[in-house]
């Protein structure tokens, strides 16, 4: 079955789904403890979003993460079904 049949079923998505979401969040958790592993543990918050979301940081933390969590679910997907 070729990829432009496997999407159009609605079984394709939801489990794209099933691996695209658990993926961006624990890419996200893993790059949260890499990047503010100190400032976490002490609970020091208000520099975590200063080091990764205030004054557009955001759009570059959770940009990659989404494109690369896509990439990753449709890949998976289409190699499983």
């Amino acid at each position: 079955m070729s990829v432009l049949e496997k999407i159009k079923q609605p079984l394709f998505w939801v489990n794209f789904a099933k691996v695209a979401i658990p993926f961006f969040i624990i890419v996200t958790i893993v790059s949260l403890l890499m990047a503010s592993f100190s400032d976490i543990f002490s609970g020091d918050f208000t520099k975590v979003a200063e080091t990764n979301f205030l004054n557009g940081k955001w759009k570059n933390f959770f940009g990659f993460k989404v494109v690369f969590s896509a990439v990753y679910g449709f890949y998976i997907t289409n190699k499983k079904m």
